[in-house]
C-alpha cells in the first residue's frame, strides 16, 4: 500500500487474543492482537453492517455478532458466510510501543511529493 501511517493504540492497550475498535480519519477499524501478530480490518461486516468488535475473536478469525459470518483478520477474506465480500485489511507495524496502521491517501488528497 502507498499511504500514511497513523498510531491507533499502545500495544499494552490490546492484550494477546483481544481486539479493539478505533476510529482514525473517519474510518472505523478493528485492531486485533493474535498469535500470528497484529492485524487491522474494517470494523463493519460486509454482509449486514454489524460492528465486528461486538463479535468474537478466536485465533485469526473474527465472527460477526449478527449472522455469524466470519473473516480472517490477516487479510480480511471470508471464512464462512453469509458474507461474500471480504473486510478491507490494513498493514500494521509496531513503533515505540504503539500500533500503527497504514491508511490510503484520500481520493481528494494527493500524496506528498
Amino acid at each position: 500500500m502507498n499511504g500514511h501511517w497513523k498510531r491507533v493504540a499502545a500495544t499494552h492497550d490490546i492484550p494477546a487474543g483481544r481486539m479493539r475498535a478505533c476510529t482514525i480519519e473517519g474510518r472505523e477499524l478493528l485492531v486485533c492482537n493474535t498469535r500470528d501478530g497484529w492485524f487491522a480490518v474494517d470494523n463493519t461486516c460486509t454482509h449486514a453492517d454489524a460492528k465486528m468488535n461486538e463479535g468474537r475473536l478466536g485465533g485469526c478469525r473474527v465472527t460477526c455478532p449478527l449472522h455469524g459470518a466470519s473473516f480472517d483478520v490477516r487479510d480480511g477474506h471470508v471464512i464462512r458466510g453469509p458474507a461474500t465480500a471480504p473486510l478491507r485489511s490494513y498493514a500494521t507495524r509496531i513503533v515505540t510501543g504503539g500500533i500503527e496502521v497504514e491508511l490510503p491517501w484520500a481520493e481528494t488528497t494527493s500524496a506528498p511529493r
